[in-house]
């Protein structure tokens, strides 16, 4: 079996606390310095074929989500809530020259879809930090927004994660780097969870909640779920896992969460996950909401978030 490593490079208080202080994202991987060129193959974005620091300079916030389209319909959103000049249709994808991934820039809010489960999420994520890093971006909060599945609450229902928690419940994400697994925390900004759970109370249009978030590898036997090609489990098994899991503060389940909640905390960047719940797991495994309901599900995560960022913008 390989061996089991913490992460050497785990972000400590004085690396934070250094953070607080200048604001600038940190990489950790000094090979970085040494190329002539870096280049964002899957963003179609390079430091030689790009001034990232004019394009991306005054960026302030990142929400990343699954679907372009979501993220596109963000950036429109957030385009008329900051009441920015210019027609929302001149809204263009940057990442146009690749059909790996969307981005959307509106004033100092940065749009862009990750795709689905943590191999695709993470690809995005070490492009993204280092494009943060490379445009000097300062004092950068960074949000996912999405859908996922609850657990003992109602669909609709907004989940504010804490902590992002893997299959068994840890507080943790393993990350195989060469032959060896890499254990690395999961721990999200406190404050910044606080600060959008108030926020929520001043929507008051759905219910919102801070609690734990479960990542899990896919969609179907890693969440338990009755109706995928393969199952080799009874319904009380699954019922009896969903159960433990709600025991354990899991209020929600997804296949995003700890990998970002890892990355973003080496890298010093002040991290959220707000996803809206399509059902409760305990009642079924099968999403049979309407379209219509599931849409505007689907935008109350964006709301949250764009209540947040204009407060912090002091946009009435």
């Amino acid at each position: 079996m390989s061996p089991i490593l913490a992460d050497s490079s785990s972000g400590s208080l004085p690396e934070r606390d250094a953070y607080g202080k200048n604001g600038f994202v940190h990489i950790k991987n000094p090979h970085l310095d040494l190329l002539p060129e870096d280049i964002l193959y899957h963003f179609d974005l390079g430091t030689k074929t790009h001034d990232l620091p004019s394009m991306f300079g005054d960026v302030k916030f990142v929400c990343v989500g699954g679907s372009p389209n979501r993220m596109k319909a963000f950036a429109l959103f957030i385009h008329q809530e900051l009441g920015l000049e210019g027609e929302r249709n001149d809204v263009a994808d940057i990442c146009a020259g690749t059909d790996r991934y969307s981005m959307f820039k509106v004033g100092p809010v940065l749009s862009i879809s990750h795709g689905m489960g943590i191999p695709s999420i993470s690809i995005m994520l070490h492009e993204l930090i280092k494009l943060l890093h490379h445009a000097k971006c300062r004092d950068v909060t960074i949000i996912r927004i999405g859908t996922s599945g609850g657990i003992g609450i109602e669909p609709g229902s907004v989940v504010i994660t804490d902590v992002a928690v893997d299959s068994f419940f840890r507080p943790q994400f393993e990350q195989v780097v060469l032959d060896k697994v890499v254990v690395r925390n999961t721990e999200l900004h406190k404050e910044l969870a606080e600060d959008l759970l108030q926020c929520s109370k001043e929507i008051a249009s759905f219910p919102t909640i801070i609690g734990h978030t479960m990542c899990t590898y896919d969609f179907y036997e890693g969440q338990g779920r009755l109706d995928g090609a393969l199952c080799s489990f009874s319904k009380e098994e699954k019922f009896e896992y969903l159960q433990r899991a709600f025991t354990a503060g899991v209020r929600n389940i997804e296949m995003e969460s700890t990998v970002f909640a890892a990355m973003c905390y080496l890298c010093g960047l002040k991290a959220a996950v707000v996803c809206v719940t399509l059902l409760n797991r305990l009642e079924g495994d099968q999403i049979a909401e309407s379209h219509e309901t599931l849409t505007e599900y689907q935008k109350r995560p964006q709301q949250l978030i764009a209540a947040y960022i204009k407060k912090q913008l002091n946009i009435s």
